[in-house]
């Protein structure tokens, strides 16, 4: 009876550790607030109409700047976010393949994966960055130590755009918990307002958490 049982135990472990291994790879952003803390920042962010774009562009927050060597923002989330990535003398991936959690989709050519700012550039701008200097918006457009930049599918990006979580969600409904309490974490770093339906849409998404 005892060499059944540590036969099936043995078993089980082996699955789980083979659906463990075969499952795409986490190697994401840094990990968000819990949904209790998020639920707290959320609650202190200020609520107020959304400014405009008047003014807006993409060149006042200076990216990708140089991280490490010769990588730059980009490339550095490139090779956080990838599995078996390589990179030549100048940083650029040369093999390596991507796991897009806002669709659920892998990628291999590094040319078909942006990099998403989770809270947009424009967005921030319409929420109190257009009072930043630029030191301060080139920080927020390369920050690496929060969960604002990720590698996903160019097609999702892009689909995103700078909307806000009340006009665009991840169709991979399985990352609306860890979406949300990102964005939150990165308005609550950096002193961001947001809108009544942002607001809504973010605490309907930490309720399934």
């Amino acid at each position: 009876m005892r060499r059944i049982t540590t036969f099936l135990i043995t078993a089980v472990a082996a699955t789980t550790a083979w659906f463990l291994s075969a499952g795409p790879a986490l190697a994401y952003p840094p990990t968000p607030p819990s949904a209790s803390t998020a639920a707290s920042q959320l609650a202190s962010l200020t609520v107020k109409a959304e400014g405009s774009t008047s003014g807006y562009s993409r060149d006042l927050f200076p990216h990708w700047i140089i991280q490490s060597g010769t990588c730059d923002t980009r490339e550095q989330v490139l090779k956080r976010d990838g599995t078996g990535v390589t990179v030549d003398s100048s940083c650029h991936p040369t093999a390596g393949k991507w796991y897009s959690v806002y669709d659920s989709v892998w990628v291999t050519d590094s040319s078909s994966v942006d990099i998403d700012h989770i809270v947009p550039l424009a967005e921030a701008w319409k929420s109190g960055a257009n009072a930043w200097t630029t030191a301060r918006r080139q920080q927020f457009a390369n920050d690496l130590t929060i969960a604002q930049l990720i590698a996903v599918s160019a097609s999702s990006n892009r689909s995103k755009g700078d909307s806000d979580p009340s006009e665009w969600k991840p169709t991979n409904t399985s990352v609306h918990c860890v979406y949300a309490r990102e964005w939150i974490w990165v308005k609550y770093t950096y002193g961001l307002s947001l809108q009544s339906a942002e607001k809504t849409a973010l605490t309907q998404m930490l309720g399934t958490c």
